[in-house]
Order: C-alpha cells, then structure tokens, then sequence
C-alpha cells in the first residue's frame, strides 16, 4: 500500500492553494466543499475565482510564493504551470511538517487527492496512488452509476439513530445484525421512495424487535473459496465472507481470497497438510458448533469446493446434529479452475468423452480405487491430493494398460500468479511430481496435449 486512505477533518482549518488557473481552482473548489478555509496565492486569478473571491469564499494574496505564507497553514496544494516554484513549495511545506500535493507530481507529495463518490455523510474515494489517475475517475464514474443518491440521506438519519440505538440494544455484534437488516431492508426501501418518517419508525420497530431477541441465533456458511483466483469467488461468498463474526479456513484458501474477508472477523487456521494435521477434523467440526452456539456468524471457508473432497458432508452432519443452522455456496473446483487456467479442457470429442476425478488421499490402509476402469482410455483422469501416491498411480495406470505415453500434466497452484505446470507422459510422473509442489493437481490423458494451444493464462 503506497498511501494510507485517511479522510481529514478540514471544517475551519486553514489551506494552501498555490496557483491561479483551472486546476488550482478545482483543488481550492474541493478544499471548500470540505468547509476549509482556503488562501490563494497567485499574481492572476481567472474568473472562476475571481468569482469566489467576490462572494468572500476566499482569501487571496497577489503575489508569488514565499515560505512564510505557509505559516499556520494545515495543509497545501501547489498548482502553478512553474515547477520550480512547485518544487520550493514542496521543500518548505516538508520542512514545516506540513502536508503538500504538488499536482501531477507524486514524486513531490505528501498526500494526494483521491476520485471521490459524495454522497454525504457517505464518501467513497479511489485512488491509483498517483499513478492513473485516469484509471481512478473511470473506477470513479462506474461507481457513481451503480451507488444510489439515497445512500447520503440513509446514511444521515442512520447516524441521527445511533446513539438511541446504543442505549437499548448493548450488544456491539446486535447492533452490526442491526444494521445489516436495516440497510438490506425495509428501512432502506423506505429511504429510496423518500418515505423519511415511515423509515425511522421502521428502525424503531427493528430495534424493538433486535432487543427481544435475547440471544442471537449462530449460523455457519460453508463456503467453495475457489482455487485461488479471488476473481473466482461467487457473489454468494463474497457478500458472506462479508458478514462472517469468525472464518475458519484451510491452507488451499490463498492470502488474495483471506484479504476479502471482513476487516474485524477472526481469522482460524483449521489447515491440513499431507503428513502432518495442525487442527483434527473433530477438532474443526467442534469449533464451528463452539462459535455458531455463542451466537456467531461463522464462515468455514474451503479451497476449491468444500463437497469436492473437501470434507464439507462431514461438517454439516455434525452441524446437523447439533441443530445448528447452515447453508452452502458452492466454489469453482480445482479440476475445473486449474485445468481451465493451464489450458486442458476437460473433455473433447477427439480425445474424452468423459472426465473422472479422484483423491489419492484416502484413508489409513485402504484402498478402493478400481484402476481397471480408472485406467480406460479416451477419459481425462484428474487427481486431488495425488503428490505422495505419484509412483504408486503411474504404476497402476499402466499395469492397468493405460499407455505409458499418455500425456500427463501436474498442476502447482492453479489459477494463481505463481502456477506452475509441468508436462510429460505417464512413465515420467513420478519423476514430475518430484519437482512439484503442494497443492498440485495431476492430470492423466490426451487432452493435456492441446495445452500447447490453449494456454492462454501461462501466455500472459
């Protein structure tokens, strides 16, 4: 992050604007908008503010720049045509501690100025860090077109109800739930159609019934986090990863997926490595009953899809047992991601007519797999989990008559920046998953041969 996102309190504080033109005028018309106190300094001024400045909103010196002028001053702008007299301005206004934005110049600012959404008390702003800004005021206008004008007077009368609402529901998390029923329902219908004093009866009504509620009701959302692209998650997740009080994730979820959960949830590690368990199944079945009968969202977020194995059946009966609520949002599976972003589609009519997935995890000294079918040709076969048994499944696929040179493919984190995919023919995959980390996924037939085509993420 190259800047901090902060909004100043400028109500009153004294302002900087160095420079007489169309730019300056914009940054002081800004300035002005936020309730400062702005001090122009230039020898000219155009007309726009030779406007403000007869309507009293300004105060104006005619002169250049000098240092002094930044005494006392909270924060500055420099935007004069003259980059010496913006460099200086910048030189003094450090010297002083004072903010600066030179304009067009990041190199020579301490702050910048962000493209701002306004719908007061509601500000969203979008910065590019100063480096396109034109990038920012096109994020800018495609917001502008899908946040309602209502938002500001929502916004207003929901602060108006704040303090009431502290003085009879004390709950922190009641009062969140309180608000998210609020904002997502009737309340905020009632605001669009400028229905203002049905919809401050409708918080009351609410808050009535929010205090009643003596304990609030846990729930667990299980939740596909994908397989590592957060451009991957459903709309579903998302807005659930939003709401969650606690997320319990596994080692699959990639750190891009965690950094869209909510800001305040508490994040659990609950992961699984081959080899080694940092947190027991029956351990992870247990906190989500533990959380979700303390009144909590929980969200058990799973890479992948959590009913391909990733266990969530498991979960859920226990959720089920103890009477705890619970719903699923399903998540784009590795097989289906992974092979996507390497370029090997699943099935074609050259070369499969049918994909079958499995685990080469299974359970303590068992094994179920019937290599004779697993083996059949013109079928893709893709592998979760399959590292450690690479030996043991290229073994079986061509004792099975599965030719050994079949084109293999094991791929390391897909769909992320840093996948990897190492191609060779099944005599070879033992050796490959050798040099192979995890998670990886194997994919055994023809299909992955047309990669050489199709790769179109690794081309990027």
């Amino acid at each position: 992050m190259d800047y901090l996102p902060l909004y100043a309190d400028l109500n009153n504080r004294p302002c900087l604007v160095v420079g007489g033109g169309d730019i300056a005028f914009r940054k002081a018309r800004m300035l002005l908008k936020a309730g400062a106190n702005v001090h122009v300094v230039s020898p000219e001024l155009n007309s726009s503010f030779q406007a403000l400045l007869a309507n009293g909103d300004i105060n104006h010196t005619d002169s250049i720049f000098s240092a002094s002028q930044l005494d006392g001053v909270f924060l500055a702008i420099a935007a004069t045509d003259n980059k010496a007299v913006n460099a200086s301005i910048y030189e003094c206004a450090n010297q002083r501690q004072i903010l600066v934005n030179v304009v067009d110049d990041t190199q020579k600012c301490s702050f910048i100025l962000p493209s701002i959404i306004d719908r007061s008390p509601l500000i969203v702003a979008v910065s590019s860090s100063g480096k396109s800004p034109v990038l920012a005021r096109l994020i800018r206008e495609k917001l502008e077109g899908v946040l309602p004008q209502h938002l500001g007077k929502m916004a207003q009368i929901s602060g108006d109800f704040r303090e009431r609402l502290k003085a009879t529901v004390h709950s922190m998390t009641a009062r969140r739930r309180f608000w998210e029923r609020a904002f997502n329902g009737r309340f905020s219908d009632l605001i669009a159609a400028g229905k203002e004093e049905d919809a401050k009866a409708e918080l009351e009504s609410t808050m009535i019934e929010v205090n009643n509620d003596e304990k609030a009701k846990g729930e667990v959302f299980l939740i596909g986090a994908g397989p590592g692209d957060p451009g991957l998650l459903t709309l579903r997740a998302l807005q659930l990863m939003q709401e969650a009080d606690v997320v319990l994730y596994d080692y699959l979820v990639s750190p891009e997926v965690l950094d869209l959960v909510r800001r305040d949830a508490d994040l659990v590690c609950v992961g699984k490595k081959a080899g080694h368990h940092s947190v027991p199944q029956e351990e992870t079945n247990q906190l989500l009953v533990k959380y979700a009968q303390e009144g909590k969202r929980v969200a058990r977020l799973k890479g992948g899809d959590p009913f391909m194995f990733g266990r969530g059946g498991e979960e859920l009966e226990v959720l089920f047992s103890a009477g705890i609520p619970f719903q699923v949002v399903p998540g784009i599976t590795a097989a289906a991601g992974a092979t996507a972003y390497a370029g090997i589609p699943l099935t074609h009519r050259d070369y499969a007519q049918s994909a079958t997935f499995i685990t080469g995890h299974l359970k303590a000294d068992t094994e179920k797999m019937d290599w004779s079918v697993l083996a059949r040709s013109k079928q893709t076969l893709v592998i979760y989990m399959g590292l450690m048994k690479a030996s043991h499944i290229q073994t079986q696929l061509i004792a099975n008559n599965r030719a050994s040179d079949t084109p293999v493919a094991i791929i390391e984190r897909g769909t992320q920046k840093v996948q990897k995919v190492l191609k060779g023919e099944l005599s070879q995959l033992a050796e490959l998953a050798e040099n192979a980390a995890s998670p990886s996924l194997i994919v055994v037939g023809e299909v992955v041969q047309l990669s050489e085509k199709l790769d179109w993420f690794g081309q990027k």
